[in-house]
């Protein structure tokens, strides 16, 4: 068959047209061989955290007043409503642990009565069942001392101990008169110290002068 000019001409301005015309992306690598896209990565292969759940989605309940309730009651009734994360100190500061919670009874606690997240921790401050809770709210116990000796007249021998950098020599005395060991720190109370309160610490030995609760320095 004879082919014309104007055939050939046509023949290769298709093919001129054909080659420089979009093409499929399949990704063809060097070799000419087409390989698959690779997928847009997905939120969940991206590797970021998940976000935190919001205050609205936590589980919440209301919480009792418990003020006046003994501490083992305070605790059941708290549990039954959803409250685990349950602790309690001493209202008085004198840092005795509430070894049988039948013998206290619950004269604050911490969150007051209300609605909030029952993963809050509720702190009850409480007393013996005998004693009567403290006037004014609950009272602190010291901070440490530091380099200058606080004043802990009327502080348990225990928070005191607590209070003093745990190198220091300490030697409790019955300041009674009766020349009694004082063995249950919490049930004793700081009459003097010496060195006196305001006085520098340096490392030297401390002197507690103490009586039991309820008596007279």
């Amino acid at each position: 068959m004879r082919i014309t000019r104007a055939s050939a001409a046509t023949a290769l301005l298709l093919a001129a047209l054909t080659a420089c015309g979009p093409t499929a992306d399949t990704g063809t690598d060097d070799a000419g061989s087409a390989t698959p896209s690779a997928p847009e990565a997905s939120l969940a292969g991206t590797g970021e955290a998940a976000e935190e759940p919001s205050a609205a989605t936590k589980s919440t309940a209301a919480l009792p007043n418990m003020v006046g309730k003994g501490l083992q009651s305070a605790q059941d009734e708290a549990q039954a409503v959803g409250f685990y994360l349950l602790t309690s100190h001493d209202a008085l500061g004198r840092g005795r642990n509430q070894i049988l919670d039948r013998g206290w009874k619950v004269c604050s606690q911490t969150p007051e009565p209300g609605t909030h997240a029952t993963d809050t921790e509720v702190d009850f401050g409480t007393v013996k069942l005998e004693e009567s809770c403290p006037e004014g709210g609950d009272q602190s116990e010291p901070e440490e001392a530091g380099s200058t000796m606080p004043d802990f007249t009327g502080k348990s021998v225990k928070v005191a101990r607590q209070a003093l950098d745990s190198s220091t020599s300490i030697t409790v005395d019955d300041v009674s008169g009766q020349g009694r060991m004082v063995l249950v720190e919490s049930n004793w109370q700081v009459c003097s110290t010496d060195p006196a309160a305001g006085a520098k610490l340096d490392g030297q030995p401390v002197t507690i002068g103490a009586v039991k609760f309820g008596e007279s320095c």
